[in-house]
C-alpha cells in the first residue's frame, strides 16, 4: 500500500463531521434561490465521491472530477453500491477538459484552497468557465484565512479511530496565508502498524481576491455566505461559499 492508498482508504473516517446529505440540500437550495434548478452538475475536486452521489440520488445527472484514481475508485464503488450512475473522470482541475458543457459546478470542502498561487486559481475558474453554460452557476467554498491564521495556525491535532492514529502538525506561513500541514498515519492491520506520511499545503485568498479572479475569468460574484448559511459572513468565519454566474 502507497501513502495515498493509505490516505483515500481511511478518507472517509477522516471526514466522518461532514454531513454530505445536508451538504446536497444545501447545495441544490442555493441553486434554486438564485434562481437555476439544473438537471446535472459537475462536482470538481469530487475526492471519493460521497457529495456526488448524495447529489446523484437527489436526481442529478453528475460528472465527478478528481486528480486521484484511488478516490475515484472509492466514488465508483459507492455509486454502484446505491444503483447510481456517474461519469467519473480523472483530470486535474487547472486542466479540466470536459465532453461537453454542464448547467452548473460545484467544488467543495477547501479543494480550490490547495491551488497555491492566483495564476492556478485563475486558471481553474477559466476553464471552470469554458464548460459551464452562459447563465449557469458556479458555487464553491474555501477555508478563509481567519481560519488559517486562528484555527489552523500551527497548531497540532491527534485523531483516533480503530485501527489509525493520525497525528496532525501545521506549520503557517503568514506572509502567503499557507498552512503546511503534516500528516503521520499509524494504520494497524494484522496486528502491526505501519507509518505513512504526507505533507499538504493550503493558501487561503482574501475574499477581494477570490471575487477580482472570478470577474476577471468571466463569471459575476451574486453572492458569498457563510457556510451552511444563506447569511453573509461574519469577520470570524471560517469557510466562505461564492456564487458566481457564468455571463
Amino acid at each position: 500500500m502507497n501513502r495515498y492508498e493509505a490516505f483515500s482508504r481511511f478518507y472517509d473516517r477522516l471526514t466522518l463531521d461532514v454531513e454530505y446529505p445536508r451538504r446536497a440540500d444545501y447545495l441544490l437550495s442555493l441553486f434554486e434561490r438564485h434562481g437555476s434548478r439544473p438537471n446535472g452538475l459537475l462536482d470538481l475536486a469530487c475526492g471519493s465521491g460521497s457529495l456526488t452521489v448524495e447529489l446523484a440520488g437527489r436526481g442529478m445527472d453528475m460528472i465527478g472530477v478528481d486528480a486521484s484514481a484511488d478516490m475515484l475508485t472509492l466514488a465508483s464503488d459507492k455509486a454502484r453500491e446505491r444503483g447510481l450512475s456517474l461519469l467519473l473522470l480523472r483530470q486535474d482541475m487547472r486542466q479540466l477538459d470536459l465532453y461537453g458543457t454542464v448547467e452548473g459546478a460545484v467544488c467543495v470542502l477547501d479543494s480550490l484552497n490547495h491551488l497555491l498561487t492566483t495564476a492556478d486559481i485563475m486558471q481553474t475558474f477559466q476553464r471552470l468557465r469554458l464548460f459551464i453554460q452562459p447563465g449557469g452557476l458556479l458555487i464553491f467554498d474555501v477555508n478563509t484565512p481567519y481560519k488559517h491564521k486562528t484555527v489552523l495556525g500551527d497548531n497540532a491535532f491527534v485523531l483516533e479511530e480503530e485501527n489509525l492514529l493520525c497525528v496532525w502538525r501545521n506549520r503557517l506561513i503568514r506572509r502567503t496565508c499557507e498552512v503546511e500541514i503534516l500528516l503521520d498515519f499509524f494504520i494497524g492491520e494484522n496486528g502491526h502498524y505501519t507509518r505513512f506520511e504526507d505533507i499538504v499545503r493550503e493558501r487561503a485568498y482574501s475574499r477581494s481576491t477570490l471575487e477580482k479572479l472570478l470577474q476577471q475569468a468571466g463569471f459575476a460574484v451574486e453572492a458569498v455566505y457563510a457556510d451552511m448559511e444563506i447569511l453573509p459572513p461574519e469577520e470570524d468565519c471560517e469557510r466562505w461559499v461564492f456564487v458566481a454566474r457564468n455571463q
